[in-house]
């Protein structure tokens, strides 16, 4: 059975939080990466910058919908969700722009639980976790290499 370990990327490219957007944008063309994982000064992870999250700041933020009774006014949103937009839009560190709940793999994780993940949750880059250490990264083009050596 083919584990993380075995497609796993070991010369990990990775940024700090307090990394500016457009040195991390520079980080991911130069390399072809759809993601970078966040590590702190202990090499812990602490988040994940993908593509999307810096293609999100070219997003136009909705007007809210309210709903208004005897001249009150009632938001129909979440204010700590519109909050999360907007600085997602202004950052200008990664640490303002990435994700901070990462779901990440072990070394001993079977590719089959990894292809799901990435299908499911429409993931492109997976972390892989030792004691809280960063050891590894899975994209979706280590996974295809997997199949094309399997024909």
């Amino acid at each position: 059975m083919i584990k993380a370990r075995d497609i796993m990327q070991t010369s990990i490219i990775s940024v700090t939080p307090d990394t500016d957007i457009a040195s991390a944008v520079k980080i991911l063309l130069n390399n072809h990466i759809n993601g970078v994982p966040v590590v702190n000064d202990r090499e812990e992870l602490v988040g994940i910058l993908c593509q999307s999250d810096l293609i999100f700041q070219q997003k136009e933020v909705p007007i809210p919908p309210i709903f208004t009774i005897l001249d009150s006014i009632f938001p129909l949103f979440s204010s700590k969700k519109l909050d999360d937009e907007f600085q997602k839009i202004a950052a200008a560190t990664v640490a303002q722009a990435m994700i901070k709940d990462v779901v990440t793999v072990t070394a001993d994780t079977p590719l089959s639980e990894i292809a799901s993940l990435m299908v499911e949750k429409h993931f492109h880059t997976i972390p892989v976790l030792e004691n809280k250490k960063l050891v590894g990264i899975i994209g979706k083009e280590d996974v295809l290499k997997t199949l094309a050596s399997d024909a």
